[in-house]
């Protein structure tokens, strides 16, 4: 007579990485940062950061201050916020996009974790988009000014004279 064997099935390795736990666990973390990610976008009004309201500005009281400013100034009935801080939507829209999605990061943990200065500074690169912007305005009436320089390669900051043109103090 033949011995009948019977095979055991093949064991599962045990432990949290081999069971459901692990996945079920990302898959909860995911949805609560997530869930956690849509409420404090909703709560705080991101989806007006996209438009072109300066109210939307001023929601941070840091910038109240810099609104009244340019609410006081000569640009505020022809210029908003966007105008001279963003890269034109329809002209540059991957560099809109970009420009907001950088500025809207580091506006909002700055701002929701209280880590900016008194005296906020505007960043190198927003700078260059506004002087972009300041020319894209005013290019024509600056030719002249800038075709007078001894060295046709320097850069001539629009702000450096003009700092108080877009926000009266």
């Amino acid at each position: 007579m033949s011995e009948e064997r019977t095979s055991a099935p093949p064991r599962k390795p045990a432990g949290f990485w081999a069971g459901t736990a692990f996945p079920v666990t990302v898959a909860v973390l995911f949805g609560v940062l997530v869930g956690l990610g849509i409420f404090t976008f909703g709560y705080a009004g991101g989806a007006a950061y996209f438009g072109e309201d300066p109210d939307t500005c001023v929601q941070c009281h840091s910038m109240k201050e810099n609104f009244d400013s340019w609410n006081k100034g000569g640009h505020h009935h022809v210029a908003t916020c966007q105008d001279c801080h963003s890269p034109v939507r329809d002209e540059e829209p991957v560099a809109w996009l970009l420009s907001e999605a950088d500025n809207g990061f580091w506006h909002s943990l700055k701002f929701t974790t209280g880590w900016y200065p008194e005296n906020i500074k505007i960043r190198d690169h927003n700078l260059a988009i506004t002087e972009r912007a300041c020319l894209r305005c005013h290019g024509a009436l600056t030719d002249d000014i800038r075709g007078t320089r001894a060295h046709t390669d320097q850069k001539i900051s629009c702000t450096k004279c003009h700092a108080n043109v877009g926000h009266e103090r």
